[in-house]
């Protein structure tokens, strides 16, 4: 969250306090990073922090509005479908397959290519579009799963016995129960959206004069920078998306273990064979479980023998000689 924030902190307020208008050219043509410009200078002179700062708001905004747009359709096809059931669950369901078994990529390409040659074409309005209409049916489908557990519960079938009207049972019974899954659903859709509008941009399907991260790659691409060297004209962004992805991913996660029990309680780590294990982790099959370390260590798996074994060399150890019995029972 520390990290997202600060991302959103740099789009808010980083076209205000950008040194240079980031469309114009000074003397220094590719100029390493300096005083002046701290990130450098593209090979027209065009200062890379400036672009920097303009390109995380116009990546940002795309990006959560597509989130928004998509998450939205998700949740109003996944409910509906899950509530309705009987045909409308098979029509919801099916709408929602032909679009999950599209292939993204090529149709994105076409689409924003027929797109950039119309007038509607200029500007980010036909990426968000084209973004959220192939972004949600993968939160639809868990959505609808979700609902369809949520619709079988008793207080769902008391709403009904009292009369609630079923818009009302879906916006303040099912929705508010979801808000957790929804919330991830979302991240996961910006982080989607991040990568697919740098994908594109990169390879020069939006609008190359609007500066976002990815057209400022975009731009690097078509000025040789890796092989003249210019690294500072595709690094800073390349590791700004980086980053972008890490902290959405990260977000994610962290939206899972407050929303999932199992995971919330993973911090009440159990011992096995003096071993703590979390309830997330794996079962470890190799691992050094006797403490000697070296390539011996990773013959002895993780079975039951093992912690048999480990737990009658516990009890032998002096000081667990009234314990024998207990670990003989236990072998």
């Amino acid at each position: 969250m520390i990290l997202l924030g600060l991302f959103i902190l740099v789009a808010i307020i980083g076209p205000e306090v950008t040194p240079y208008s980031p469309t114009n050219t000074t003397p220094l043509t590719a100029a390493s990073p300096s005083s002046a410009h701290l990130l450098g200078t593209t090979q027209t002179g065009q200062d890379v922090l400036s672009q920097m700062l303009v390109g995380v708001r116009l990546t940002l905004e795309l990006a959560f509005l597509v989130g928004l747009i998509a998450t939205a359709l998700s949740v109003l096809v996944g409910v509906t479908s899950a509530f309705l059931g009987g045909i409308w669950d098979e029509i919801l369901s099916l709408v929602t397959n032909v679009f999950l078994v599209l292939p993204a990529l090529p149709l994105l390409i076409v689409l924003l290519g027929f797109l950039n040659g119309t007038s509607a074409g200029q500007g980010q309005l036909p990426v968000i579009l084209v973004l959220a209409s192939l972004g949600w049916p993968w939160g639809a489908r868990v959505i609808r799963v979700q609902a369809q557990t949520i619709r079988s519960r008793d207080f769902i079938a008391a709403a009904r016995e009292t009369g609630e009207r079923g818009w009302r049972i879906i916006i303040f019974d099912i929705i508010p129960n979801m808000v957790s899954l929804i919330a991830a659903s979302f991240v996961n859709t910006v982080l989607y959206a991040v990568g697919a509008s740098v994908a594109l941009a990169f390879v020069g399907l939006t609008d190359p004069n609007s500066f976002s991260l990815g057209t400022i790659l975009y731009w690097a691409e078509l000025g040789n920078a890796a092989q003249s060297n210019l690294w500072w004209w595709y690094v800073p962004p390349g590791l700004a998306v980086a980053l972008l992805g890490t902290a959405l991913v990260l977000l994610n996660t962290g939206i899972d273990e407050l929303s999932n029990p199992r995971l919330r309680d993973a911090r009440n780590a159990t011992r096995i064979a003096r071993h703590r294990v979390w309830p997330t982790d794996p079962t470890p099959v190799l691992g050094a479980l006797n403490g000697h370390g070296g390539l011996g260590s990773f013959a002895r798996s993780f079975s039951r023998r093992s912690l048999i074994d480990e737990g009658a060399l516990a009890v032998n150890r002096p000081g667990n000689t009234a314990r024998t019995t207990k670990a003989g029972e236990l072998a």
